[in-house]
């Protein structure tokens, strides 16, 4: 539930971005700025919170994060340009902090050879938070106004942290108050992870991964309103349709995962999947139909939305032990950082040719080179 509160207070304002463009009178190639800070902020977070989950445990800075998160959207709500930086800066400090405790939690009390089931389970609250953002978001714009909107949103990320307070006890047994905080410590991360051949495969799936994800969850709707035609509504109820389906995709990944196929395998054949079916979304037409569109969103859906529990669970089942929150933090900096760099790929080739689909192209080009290195290192032992 968590989660998917993160992922609804992250996603919404790129969801309801042609209703702000229209009311500001902007660019909408600022969208990809806009993105591009929040994941500064998070690769911040994301290389930094190990101590942290350590020294005042993981529930907690999940509350910290929530809040922050809901902040960073009542600072944005206020509509004046300038804040929408600082908006984006503070909420993307608050999001990013959630998969790292998450996994901290899920790596010390999962089963090792159910992790990659677990850990999708845990992670199903993604896509269940883009459903509810893209149908609520648009829903709320088209019954109050953009501003309304978020203010709503930023008030349920306030509530969640309360509803979190009766768990602390009881998930942050583990918390050490004398772990020390260190910049060192960030550095001694991040070389942990590229030192070992499989945390850096992991490393490079993710930053090409997330920046696809993040060219889907952050373009396409403006993509169906500005590039296609489609009202803000039914843009919101394709979107919401696709990523519904990533919910059971999620679990499925991570029970074949779990049983049948090595992760490492299953994620090249996903990062295939997916640089296939962002090339379909660069070829949608507006005489299409819009259930041809929904399908095409699915198959992109299903395949870049949905592979977050394996990849974890690798991360978790790699770490040092006592380390998965840190380490888990370390490899989704990488995530970050692609979810800094594509979007503003992305940005600049919607500015050079006015168009969209060069921006899902590239997104597919990187996707397609993971996949194929992936099936190279491991076919060729």
């Amino acid at each position: 539930m968590q989660q998917t509160f993160a992922t609804v207070g992250r996603s919404t304002v790129p969801l309801i971005a042609a209703a702000i463009i229209a009311d500001l009178k902007i660019d909408p190639a600022l969208v990809g700025v806009y993105l591009a800070i929040g994941s500064v902020a998070g690769f911040l977070t994301t290389l930094g919170c190990g101590g942290f989950i350590l020294r005042y445990g993981a529930m907690r800075m999940t509350q910290v994060g929530m809040a922050a998160l809901g902040l960073g959207l009542a600072v944005i709500a206020v509509g004046w340009l300038p804040l929408f930086a600082v908006g984006a800066m503070v909420a993307g400090l608050g999001q990013a902090v959630s998969t790292p405790s998450s996994s901290h939690l899920l790596g010390r009390l999962s089963p090792p050879r159910l992790a990659p089931l677990v850990f999708s389970i845990k992670q199903t609250g993604v896509p269940a938070g883009l459903m509810v953002a893209g149908i609520v978001a648009p829903a709320l714009v088209a019954m109050t106004d953009w501003r309304t909107a978020v203010l709503l949103i930023a008030l349920v990320c306030g509530l969640s942290v309360i509803a979190l307070q009766p768990l602390r006890a009881r998930f942050d047994i583990d918390r050490n108050p004398g772990q020390s905080l260190s910049p060192a410590d960030i550095r001694a991360n991040v070389a942990s992870v590229v030192r070992d051949p499989a945390l850096r495969a992991l490393c490079l799936a993710m930053f090409s991964f997330v920046g696809l994800q993040s060219l889907f969850t952050g373009f396409f709707v403006l993509y169906l309103v500005r590039g296609l035609g489609y009202d803000l509504e039914r843009s919101g109820l394709v979107f919401a349709i696709a990523v519904a389906i990533a919910v059971p995709a999620r679990i499925g990944w991570g029970w074949l995962a779990s049983r049948f196929v090595r992760p490492a395998v299953l994620l090249a054949w996903l990062g295939i999947g997916m640089a296939g079916a962002a090339v379909l979304t660069a070829l949608i037409d507006p005489t299409w139909p819009t259930w041809a569109a929904t399908i095409v969103a699915t198959l992109l859906s299903v395949t870049a939305v949905s592979w977050h529990g394996v990849l974890l669970a690798e991360v978790a089942r790699l770490s040092p032990v006592g380390r998965i929150g840190a380490t888990t933090g370390a490899v989704l900096a990488f995530g970050d950082a692609g979810s800094l760099v594509l979007p503003l790929l992305f940005s600049a080739a919607l500015a050079l040719t006015g168009g969209y689909d060069t921006g899902f192209l590239i997104g597919a080009a990187l996707a397609l080179a993971v996949g194929l290195r992936g099936l190279w290192q491991r076919y060729r032992r």
